[in-house]
């Protein structure tokens, strides 16, 4: 005689949740690595994403900063050890692109950072306080934050950024933020405080950046010559458009591309490339290598009225 059990749904749940997080770890420790770094400031430490079958591998641009020529060493939870050589680094995006010298590591799958919803469940591979191979788990806490970076004279705002509960410690920096299905759609980059952690996202304009980094060792950024702040659209602009905001221009070099391009403080830019702009993130996120020298069509509101321009935007300097 069989008798029936009933289950305990938070027992199920618990065990789904378990399981989750076991095949994620399961499936991203080979491919993740823990890196000592060595520069003239002594020995530095972090995580690292083996990406591609021949040994690229990625990481944030702050912990290779100031890097020996001779890298540092990478070593995998099976006990591998190998040197790494700096292809290149964004610290603009703080990301870095590695290249092991002895290939061969399971490469992580990178998946799109743009599909996450808050809520989601998220895990993070990666080496903290020196412990290789820790897995935390937790959920996207929030999207769309922006984390400052710079660069010399030259800043920016990393936008998009993933915001975890996921426990994130230093050393995580470099790691790896996966999604359920052991996708990597962010990189561990800063701990924002108690029970906060951010993530560069894994996206379209960082696997831009990712490639420029593998060709030519740097990102290539493009200049436009305009400042200014976000303002609302009038109600029925707004409903023809789909869009409810725009960027006022509160500055525009002379001579530069938007000036030479007939662009006037007091225009309100609505879209560039194809794209809406509703602030200036939106025109530095287009500021790529690819639009140097290429024709940007840029339409803006100027005295009630849509006016059509095109822009090149310049090689920053």
């Amino acid at each position: 005689m069989r008798v029936a059990l009933d289950m305990d749904p938070e027992t199920d749940a618990l065990d789904a949740y378990s399981r989750v997080v076991s095949t994620v770890a399961a499936t991203l420790l080979p491919s993740v690595a823990s890196l000592t770094v060595r520069s003239r400031r002594g020995e530095g430490a972090g995580s690292a994403v083996v990406y591609t079958q021949d040994g690229f591998v990625l990481t944030s641009a702050h912990v290779v900063a100031g890097a020996d020529a001779d890298g540092g060493v990478a070593e995998f939870t099976d006990g591998t050890q190998t040197r790494f050589d700096v292809v290149g680094a964004d610290p603009l995006a703080d990301l870095a692109v590695l290249r092991i010298r002895e290939p061969g590591v399971p490469p992580a799958t990178l998946g799109n950072a743009d599909d996450l919803r808050i809520g989601q469940l998220v895990v993070a591979v990666g080496n903290p306080l020196g412990l290789a191979g820790s897995v935390t788990a937790g959920v996207v806490s929030a999207l769309g934050r922006s984390l400052p970076v710079r660069d010399g004279r030259h800043s920016r705002l990393i936008d998009d950024v993933i915001q975890t509960d996921a426990a994130l410690n230093p050393g995580n920096s470099g790691g790896a933020l996966a999604d359920s299905a052991s996708r990597v759609v962010g990189i561990n980059t800063a701990v924002a405080g108690i029970g906060l952690g951010l993530a560069v996202p894994i996206n379209g304009t960082t696997r831009l950046i990712m490639s420029e980094l593998m060709s030519t060792g740097r990102v290539r950024r493009a200049w436009l010559g305009v400042a200014g702040a976000t303002v609302p659209l009038p109600q029925p602009l707004a409903a023809r458009l789909g869009q409810s905001k725009g960027l006022r221009l509160a500055e525009v070099v002379p001579e530069s591309p938007a000036g030479q391009a007939g662009l006037y403080v007091g225009d309100v830019m609505l879209a560039a490339g194809g794209r809406p702009i509703t602030g200036v993130q939106d025109v530095l996120r287009l500021m790529l290598g690819p639009a140097i020298g290429a024709r940007l069509a840029i339409t803006v509101l100027r005295k009630g009225a849509l006016v059509d321009v095109v822009a090149i935007p310049a090689p920053l300097e």
